[in-house]
């Protein structure tokens, strides 16, 4: 199999250093050429015809935006990652790219840590980024079964009331986000909690961007807030989230806990709670993203007798996390993006109208 081509767009001769000597390390991946303006990129494209292609934010002439915005006209299913730096700015402009169009992005290394760290750590996140969107992606090997330690069921109990929904994604899932939030209705009556694989100030931008959007209240996750129906509630970057019931009144609880998948805030993380506190009355949606964090989770959520909905791998950006679960066996049903969120309402609907088995209210 030939390898992956990937073209560098970045205005500074050192990112460009870094990120060739980092995906060089990879057999898989070849560097087919670099850029130093986004006129340039545009130029090169057609010369190294690339697979994948990283491109810079902050530019002198044409920005990353504008170059996207190009690129998209020109080549509107070429991945792109865009690289922006970690600041409230960066990530804002990030989120912008995504809404775009972009497939991915990174943050650069910060000049805190040592320069072998930060080669380290973009070499792991760019290849892992570059395989999946150039569809190199193996099935993750699993040393465990998916479904929890106790006895196996051969048929799912019968549909409970659903007081919770509960949604993880991750590469594309901003897009996908702002798809599915904004279409629930004023009236949706249950809460929802969100796990959307991010860093530190763009979730708080995520939560802000889908607020202007939604009829439901989105909010960063706060530790100690109940959850209440009409609100959403969005892992904040960096930390897992959990849910903690006293009596009637369920709270969010953030922690700093080792990273699961490499991944904080975890999507299997939260699943677990929702699953612990809500038992089998919870809807879990599991979107676009690469690797399988989440699939663990839904096995919980199935195994208490919830419902799990995944979006399809047409219409996903990176089928890893959704495609897991459906290789587990654990997806109630496969909907393409534009129908999750009908699909959602439906579920939610029918549950809490047809007399469904009630659980902790």
């Amino acid at each position: 199999m030939p390898p992956i081509r990937v073209l560098i767009v970045d205005d500074s001769v050192v990112v460009r250093r870094l990120l060739s000597e980092a995906l060089a390390s990879s057999a898989e991946v070849q560097v087919a050429g670099t850029a130093s303006s986004g006129a340039l990129a545009l130029a090169k494209i057609p010369q190294v015809n690339p697979d994948v292609i990283t491109l810079d934010i902050e530019m002198p002439g044409m920005d990353g935006l504008a170059t996207l915005t190009e690129i998209r006209k020109q080549y509107p299913k070429l991945p792109v990652i865009m690289f922006s730096t970690l600041t409230e700015r960066g990530a804002s402009v990030t989120l912008e790219a995504l809404s775009l169009g972009a497939s991915d992005y990174m943050t650069k290394p910060t000049n805190s840590g040592s320069l072998a760290n930060a080669m380290e750590q973009v070499r792991r996140e760019l290849i892992a980024k570059v395989l999946s969107l150039a569809g190199r992606v193996r099935t993750p090997s699993r040393s465990a079964p998916l479904r929890p330690a106790g006895s196996p069921r051969a048929r799912k109990p019968a549909p409970q009331r659903i007081d919770v929904l509960a949604i993880g994604t991750s590469t594309g899932g901003p897009n996908a986000l702002a798809e599915v939030v904004p279409r629930l209705p004023e009236n949706f009556p249950v809460p929802v909690v969100v796990v959307q694989h991010m860093p530190p100030l763009f979730t708080h931008l995520l939560a802000d961007r889908l607020n202007a959007q939604s009829s439901l209240a989105v909010h960063e996750a706060e530790a100690g807030r109940t959850l209440e129906p009409g609100h959403v509630w969005i892992a904040r970057g960096d930390y897992h989230m959990t849910l903690a019931r006293k009596g009637t009144v369920v709270t969010l609880n953030l922690n700093q806990d080792p990273p699961e998948n490499s991944c904080r805030p975890a999507v299997d993380v939260l699943f677990r709670s929702v699953a612990q506190v809500y038992g089998g009355n919870v809807l879990g949606v599991v979107m676009t993203g690469m690797g399988a964090d989440g699939a663990r989770g839904a096995a919980h959520i199935s195994e208490a007798g919830g419902q799990i909905v995944v979006q399809d791998e047409a219409s996903s950006v990176v089928w890893g996390m959704p495609g897991a679960v459906v290789s587990a066996g654990l997806a109630d049903k496969i909907c393409p993006l534009p129908d999750i969120s009908q699909e959602v309402v439906r579920r939610v609907t029918v549950s809490r109208t047809q007399g469904a088995v009630a659980g902790k209210a």
